[in-house]
């Protein structure tokens, strides 16, 4: 199994591997920073660079559905590499930051809206939750403003961990309603927001909540009966 060096230390920008295998579904290697697709978070992309110095560009991570493995995804062109052959893995740091930012601060959002999430995705410029809301009045500015009050609180984001069956006993920890966590594991991750938010989640966070930065609602949409998206977008793109 690849050694996952983004769990170790999310912050972590390049690491050094060796080619397991190359084939047309693409490259797996035994160590790498990069956060594969999943969990409404988008998959890493970089640079893989050879012994030479050859840099080849690395379009898209996933993970193979059967075998769990990290599949990274060369761009188009790349020469086949042999097993065993060493690389360094180069992380595209902005984009996964922002990932960063914007996961954790969707997690905040989850915490103010006291609703059950029905759906969710973020990007390196937005994200946005779905809530099961019907009847609730979402006031945009109501929320940038306690979205605002706890990341300049700057909370400490850590990660604890929990079992499958003790998870299944706090219920009250899984908001999303469409997912829920695999309960027969026997180890699950949690992200912590002290005071403010705790729920299982897979994704790669910040630090403190500081580091989200300004962020504003830029939308709030009726989609359906019950559902209700809420968009978050940064300050700082506004411009």
């Amino acid at each position: 199994m690849t050694v996952e060096r983004f769990y170790e230390d999310p912050y972590l920008r390049r690491c050094e591997a060796r080619v397991v295998r190359h084939d047309d579904a693409g490259l797996v290697l035994d160590a790498s920073v990069f956060y594969p697709l999943g969990g409404g978070q988008p998959g890493d992309t970089g640079a893989l660079i050879l012994e030479d110095g050859t840099r080849l560009a690395i379009a898209d991570t996933r993970r193979d559905r059967e075998t769990r493995a990290i599949v990274h995804l060369p761009a188009a062109g790349a020469p086949r590499l042999a097993p065993g052959a060493p690389v360094t893995l180069e992380l595209d740091w902005e984009r996964r930051h922002r990932h960063m930012r914007m996961h954790t601060c969707l997690h905040l959002l989850s915490a103010v809206i006291k609703a059950g999430v029905t759906g969710g995705n973020l990007g390196d410029r937005s994200g946005r939750l779905d809530f099961d809301a019907a009847g609730m009045e979402l006031d945009a500015e109501a929320i940038t403003a306690e979205l605002a009050r706890l990341i300049a609180a700057d909370l400490p984001v850590r990660v604890r961990h929990i079992s499958g069956a003790e998870l299944a006993a706090q219920p009250e920890l899984i908001r999303t309603m469409a997912v829920t966590p695999p309960l027969h594991l026997p180890d699950i991750r949690l992200i912590d927001i002290a005071g403010a938010d705790l729920q299982p989640c897979g994704g790669t966070h910040v630090a403190r909540t500081g580091e989200i930065g300004a962020v504003r609602v830029t939308r709030i949409e009726n989609k359906g009966a019950r559902n209700r998206r809420v968009t978050l977008g940064f300050v700082e793109d506004a411009a």
